[in-house]
């Protein structure tokens, strides 16, 4: 729960720096047990999907800066993002970057964050 609160609070829309593995998929990890709950309260107060899309709304800005500092880890643009948008293969090509150990040492978008 402490790395998803340090993308919320801490890194909003930051998107230099690098992000580890442990901080990308934990994140994503709470993000989809939220929006599930998120999506459980709007069924119990039949009010779908009113929750659910003001979550989306508010933490779609974290998301995408998670997902740029965690491919500034592994030494790829941010703009890698749009490689998702090509069917099966881009999304392939984009988990196994997001479950690529990070570039050890300093690289050209910061340092380590595992030296810290």
């Amino acid at each position: 729960m402490e790395w998803y609160l340090k993308v919320v609070k801490e890194n909003y829309a930051n998107f230099k720096g690098r992000a580890r593995r442990k901080e990308y998929w934990m994140f994503v990890l709470f993000n989809m047990l939220f929006a599930v709950a998120t999506t459980a309260i709007d069924f119990v107060l039949g009010t779908f999907p009113l929750i659910y899309v003001i979550y989306v709304l508010a933490i779609i800005i974290p998301s995408l800066a998670v997902f740029v500092r965690r491919m500034h880890d592994v030494g790829k643009s941010g703009w890698w993002f749009l490689i998702g948008f090509i069917p099966i293969i881009g999304a392939i090509w984009l988990l196994v970057l997001l479950c690529t150990d990070g570039n050890p040492g300093e690289n050209s978008y910061g340092p380590s964050p595992k030296a810290a």
